[in-house]
């Protein structure tokens, strides 16, 4: 088992609560197969497996590399001699009552869990904004940026670091890292598709130079978006058609449903890197606050992300607490350079999905494994 002590998880399946105050869990416990409600730890099964039949231990494993055949395992879900069903769905609680609960409430959960952290043989993923900034603040740990020389997130992460007092290590990224990078990338995660690997691309390049310094764990800010309101499209809900929803809460919960797949990702490329991952905020408690925000205590006018920002203030000089950054994908660049390589490479933009055929083309032998819808 991964994540959770294993009485916590046993007390989780009887009370069927999907946040039992843990970091997330994933693996075997009586016989059975478990996965946290956000899917914070992967778990595959080698596909086409009946489901009607106990598994056999050699038909799972939390690394893709060691199956034939894997699957995701459904988040939420626990598998046993009765086949696969859904163990936790996530809660749906009323808002906060007011503002100032709601800062409260949210600066508690977060402060405990990043307080939580171990910080021995630990290093952060630090871009400058509000989200590794609280960790950055709050645990004695080197900060390290990927990016390329003239990006935002290296530019930022300076700044922010020079305000916390912090010494930063900066990882510059360069066309030779990225076509190395891509094809390791793709035996780890699976996948080929331009975003996943542009994503990818900077967390595994910092977490390659934090694992050669020495470092076993990277700190990262990951689930903040997701939980607090920190995309456009959620912002922008109910105009913007990336998201269903009529509301901002209804689009944070949208968003959120994406975590699984995302942290999958994110985990095994981190894993690969030599590294664990370690996410403070996305504790239970965190996301147990941060389902509670209302849609003005997730984005107030122009300002994303409210609540964990004002909650912030309480770590950070204002400046920090208060900043906008880029997605990681395009604040370090990446996103535009693979582009660039990809040009380079005779994969022009009026080609259909051009940079993810010139992933592809770098990865000839890798085939990305199947994403099955849970059931």
């Amino acid at each position: 088992m991964q994540g959770a002590d294993a009485d916590v998880v046993r007390a989780a399946l009887e009370s069927g609560e999907p946040l039992p105050g843990a970091g997330g869990f994933a693996g075997e416990i009586d016989g059975a197969l478990v996965r946290d409600v956000l899917g914070r730890y992967p778990l595959f099964v080698e596909r086409d497996t009946p489901a009607s039949e106990p598994l056999p231990a050699d038909a799972w494993s939390h690394d893709p590399g060691d199956l034939e055949t894997p699957d995701p395992f459904p988040a939420g879900h626990v598998r046993d001699d009765a086949g696969t069903r859904r163990a936790w769905t996530l809660p749906d609680p009323d808002p906060y009552a007011d503002r100032e609960t709601a800062v409260e409430a949210v600066r508690t959960a977060v402060e405990g869990s990043v307080d939580a952290v171990d910080a021995e043989d630990l290093a952060i993923a630090f871009s400058g904004g509000v989200d590794s900034a609280l960790l950055a603040a709050r645990l004695d740990a080197p900060l390290y940026v990927a990016g390329f020389p003239e990006s935002h997130d290296v530019e930022a992460a300076r700044s922010a670091a020079a305000a916390l007092d912090c010494d930063l290590t900066v990882v510059e990224l360069t066309h030779d890292a990225l076509e190395r990078a891509v094809p390791e990338l793709v035996a780890a995660t699976g996948r080929t598709d331009a975003m996943a690997i542009q994503i990818a691309l900077p967390l595994y390049l910092t977490a390659e130079r934090v694992a050669a310094d020495g470092f076993d764990r990277l700190a990262v800010g990951q689930g903040a978006d997701e939980l607090f309101g920190g995309y456009a499209k959620v912002a922008k809900a109910p105009e913007d058609p990336r998201v269903e929803a009529d509301t901002v809460r209804g689009a944070q919960r949208e968003v959120v449903a994406t975590l699984p797949a995302q942290l999958e990702r994110d985990v095994l490329a981190l894993r690969a890197a030599g590294v664990e991952p370690v996410a403070p905020l996305l504790h239970d408690d965190v996301v147990g606050a941060a389902l509670r925000l209302d849609d003005r205590m997730l984005v107030d006018g122009e300002t994303r992300k409210w609540a964990l920002r004002q909650a912030a203030l309480g770590s950070l000089p204002e400046a920090v607490a208060t900043r906008d950054k880029k997605a990681a994908q395009y604040g370090s660049l990446a996103a535009r350079e693979l582009d660039r390589l990809a040009r380079q490479a005779g994969y022009k933009r009026r080609m259909d999905d051009h940079v993810t055929q010139y992933v592809e083309s770098l990865t000839p032998s890798t085939r990305p494994f199947r994403r099955r819808r849970s059931p």
